[in-house]
């Protein structure tokens, strides 16, 4: 029979401490969306999809603040790039 595991110095919580300024939640995604996350991941040959759901996140809420002109011309530089 194994020694038993001795608990009285250990510690709760986490092994690895979670990133400064994140915060764990809960949430309930559509199937679609999460498969279409991890398809995305396992075609560039791995990552977290997560991570890849927080950039899209980010990238949403700093386009909502960005002001409609800088909007247009952003898109006006990316059009006029494709059309070069």
């Amino acid at each position: 029979m194994k020694k038993p595991y001795d608990f009285s110095s250990a510690h709760r919580g986490p092994v690895v401490p979670p990133e400064s300024g994140t915060t764990a939640i809960t949430l309930r995604i559509d199937d679609e969306v999460l498969m279409w996350f991890r398809e995305q991941v396992n075609r560039s040959g791995g990552g977290d999809y997560l991570k890849l759901i927080n950039n899209a996140l980010r990238e949403h809420v700093r386009q909502q603040s960005e002001p409609i002109e800088e909007v247009l011309r952003r898109v006006v530089r990316e059009e006029m790039r494709r059309a070069a």
